[in-house]
């Protein structure tokens, strides 16, 4: 009887079948995903520490010695701009005792120096001394060349940068693929480039990361019921999404979902400036990026880079989905413009992006609770045994003579949902990068 009444232990995560777990065909997602510690733990080892992952804009490096620190899934960073003009990624944690060695966000310094034994770090992550450096160096095991901080490797699509700890991962290019098309509506639809405004916000949400980063990716489906009343509030009226000649597209799992009407998005900053501005330019973004991506610019869409790297168009906001553990994460916010743009529409994107897109801003407030909410009423053992319907557009793929990628029709689809855990599934049921599979982001 022991025996029986006797509960069977839970499988160890790198055993789970993650393409049963996500049944992409069928439209249904296993809810354990967003709750188990295991699956999150061969999270931060399969996806964050194989991927490429955002880690900064060129612009917030302009001058040696500058530095942010960051995340790439729970391991501490440094991203710094050495003499020659590089920029650099390596691990925050001292190789003496493991310790932090810079506490700073952000800012301009010479090297990074441990304040436990006094140990010294360039730009480049190279050990330069040591604390009682005469005595420590009579230990036959110290060898300044292998001490330095873990380096990662750097890869930078205009202006921005990227890094992964994995020495087998394809480039960058290859790993952005076709999805570049998407990418350059925003970071290449003006000559002079693009840069950050200056500072960032960061918060933390109750919230698994994969529920955010799916909302970007091509839930356009919540924005006409999640987002009703603020959007009332700003443009004096109801809005729906139009759907006539809007798209999803998804490429190995990066995806946006979007219209064609320029200024849909752009209109939700409250700043007419800003609507201006694309109105009497849309013929200057046509040359650079053909008729159809003008249109794009800063329409009624949004976006997400696999795994955490989100953005609008439109509005101008770009985000990080760090994760803190299964059921948290930080979200770092910066608001990305053209160079020679004039700095009173600067001031009207960063305004806009406030109101709108920040901790007390009347969309991020709705979504912030709702993903909260999905997070937490997985901790329920009955809950977590129901699967979620995410079947919303199947058999919705189409041929489109010049979108790239997996194209479908509508913006209101679960199609990208599908494709981005796909591509979820392949790096978690793959042992190295040779292993996963080259999808394209091919889904129903």
């Amino acid at each position: 009887m022991a025996d029986i009444l006797q509960a069977k232990p839970a499988p160890p995560a790198a055993t789970l079948d993650y393409h049963r777990l996500v049944d992409v065909e069928n439209g249904w997602i296993d809810r354990r995903i967003f709750w188990d510690e295991g699956i999150y733990q061969l999270e931060l080892e399969r996806i964050f520490a194989r991927c490429w992952v955002f880690v900064g804009h060129e612009s917030q490096f302009a001058a040696p010695g500058d530095f942010v620190t960051t995340y790439i899934g729970q391991d501490a960073v440094i991203a710094a701009k050495d003499r020659q003009g590089a920029i650099n990624v390596f691990l925050n944690s001292c190789s003496h005792r493991g310790n932090r060695v810079c506490f700073a966000e952000a800012g301009n310094t010479r090297r990074f120096t441990c304040n436990f034994h006094g140990w010294a770090f360039g730009l480049d992550g190279g050990l330069l001394g040591v604390h009682e450096e005469e005595q420590y160096s009579a230990c036959a095991t110290f060898d300044k060349s292998k001490l330095g901080l873990h380096r990662a490797r750097v890869g930078i699509y205009k202006g921005l940068v990227f890094a992964t700890f994995d020495a087998e991962a394809p480039s960058l290019d290859e790993y952005l693929g076709d999805y570049r098309y998407y990418l350059d509506v925003l970071l290449d639809n003006d000559a002079s480039g693009t840069e950050f405004i200056e500072g960032n916000v960061k918060s933390r949400l109750g919230c698994n990361w994969k529920f955010a980063a799916e909302n970007f990716v091509g839930d356009a489906y919540h924005a006409g019921w999640t987002h009703a009343s603020a959007a009332a509030a700003i443009f004096k009226k109801d809005v729906k999404v139009n759907i006539e000649r809007s798209y999803q597209a998804n490429v190995n799992g990066h995806g946006t979902e979007f219209g064609l009407d320029l200024i849909g998005n752009a209109m939700g900053l409250a700043e007419p400036e800003v609507v201006e501005y694309l109105k009497e330019n849309e013929a200057r973004f046509a040359e650079r990026l053909g008729k159809l991506r003008s249109r794009m610019v800063g329409a009624m869409s949004s976006s997400n880079v696999f795994p955490n790297l989100a953005y609008l168009t439109g509005f101008n906001t770009w985000r990080t989905w760090t994760p803190k553990g299964p059921h948290e994460i930080e979200l770092h916010t910066w608001v990305l413009v053209n160079k020679d743009m004039p700095e009173r529409l600067k001031e009207a994107y960063r305004r806009g992006v406030s109101r709108t897109f920040s901790p007390t801003g009347m969309f991020e407030s709705d979504d912030g609770e709702n993903w909260e909410h999905c997070t937490r009423s997985n901790a329920g053992v009955v809950t977590r045994r129901q699967k979620l319907h995410y079947g919303l557009g199947m058999d919705s793929r189409m041929e489109h003579e010049e979108f790239p990628g997996a194209v479908h029709r509508v913006q209101l689809n679960d199609a990208n949902q599908r494709a981005f855990y796909r591509r979820w599934a392949d790096l978690m049921s793959a042992a190295s990068w040779a292993d996963v599979s080259d999808r394209s982001g091919a889904t129903r």
